[in-house]
């Protein structure tokens, strides 16, 4: 009689258990990037010119170690064009950035990991969720291939990483903390009226949007282009530059790829086409009369204007470490936000039975 009460507490439990390890794996994404962050505006992320997965993990120790990583680090074009000069404590405080970025990035995969096999083994992860985790895994471990590729494009003919390679390594961070979080909040067991077609097919334009603006951001990062026009609203003198000067490499597309005003008037003109759909979609929600989508596109506007003035200021103001971050981790809220948003006007989740429960958690 009560064995089936039993399997759906377990099955609760489970669930819950489940939830909370890929909170704290999302939570540490965050981190990640942040630091990833702090990395790249503190120009740190070619200070480590080697990739060891395994013994990198121990930091120098020694002066004489000490002194060997930074003689590596003296024969990259960075340190003779940039840093030439620069004293091993100077070289220690970028190390350390890169060094805590990568170890930050091993931890995670072990933090995944681990608690996985140790859910597999007990049986509390059900069979579909199990090839989403496999693939969320699979991301982890192509991210810090991409990492390396990221840094090794400037270690001989750069000063700098590639801007290609730097949005690739960045935004594949992103859909490994999207798909985390995506998963996350399909586990929850709460119910949700059916939106308007109108209201989801927004929500999903503004995390399309999201995505867009996310990966022109970081080619403005990569260009170092929100520390070249430092205007606004105008840029280059005008609110729209000429064609001349937003299109006068060939062929024309790579304008948005390498042409720093291009890169920089992309990301302005997406930022507004982002809050004007935003606007949109909360008049849309608030006709709707729906409680959570109400709320969820309230939030949604509320975080993008926020972001439009960090990201004003962090422009006039030259892009400092402070803002820049600022920046950056509210872009993270941003996009979290648009991801709830999305998930919760595509889904109706109402069916909370314990046939439910089991099926989500094992």
């Amino acid at each position: 009689m009560s064995v089936a009460p039993d399997r759906t507490v377990k099955a609760a439990s489970n669930l819950r258990a489940v939830r909370i390890w890929l909170v704290i794996v999302a939570s540490l994404i965050v981190c990640t990037l942040m630091v990833g962050g702090a990395t790249r505006l503190t120009e740190s992320g070619l200070s480590i010119v080697e990739w060891k997965p395994v013994t990198g993990t121990i930091p120098p120790l020694s002066d004489a170690e000490w002194t060997s990583e930074f003689e590596a680090y003296k024969k990259i074009p960075q340190y003779r064009e940039m840093n030439r000069g620069m004293s091993l404590a100077e070289f220690k405080t970028i190390f350390w950035w890169e060094w805590t970025h990568r170890q930050l990035a091993k931890f995670i995969g072990a933090a995944f990991l681990l608690p996985f096999l140790w859910f597999l083994w007990r049986g509390a992860i059900s069979e579909n969720l199990k090839p989403r985790l496999w693939i969320i895994f699979a991301l982890g471990g192509l991210q810090g291939a991409v990492g390396w590729w990221m840094v090794k494009s400037g270690l001989v003919d750069r000063v700098s990483v590639s801007q290609y390679r730097l949005a690739a390594h960045f935004m594949l961070a992103l859909i490994l903390f999207s798909a985390v979080v995506w998963t996350v909040s399909r586990m929850q067991t709460r119910s949700s009226p059916i939106a308007p077609a109108r209201l989801r097919i927004t929500s999903w334009i503004l995390l399309a949007l999201v995505f867009l603006q996310l990966y022109f951001g970081a080619l403005v990062a990569g260009l170092r282009a929100g520390k070249i026009f430092n205007t606004w609203p105008d840029i280059d003198g005008s609110f729209i530059p000429s064609a001349g000067r937003l299109f006068f490499e060939q062929p024309w597309w790579r304008n948005f790829f390498d042409n720093t005003l291009t890169v920089q008037f992309s990301h302005r003109m997406i930022a507004y086409a982002l809050l004007i759909v935003a606007i949109f979609h909360f008049v849309d929600a608030m006709r709707s009369r729906i409680r959570p989508a109400i709320a969820g596109a309230a939030w949604l506007l509320a975080a993008i204007l926020a972001q439009v003035v960090i990201g004003v200021m962090t422009l006039l103001y030259q892009v400092p470490i402070d803002l820049g971050l600022a920046h950056q981790a509210n872009a993270i809220v941003v996009l979290t936000l648009a991801l709830f948003q999305a998930e919760r006007l595509g889904v109706n989740l109402a069916d909370t039975t314990p046939a439910k429960l089991r099926a989500v958690a094992g």
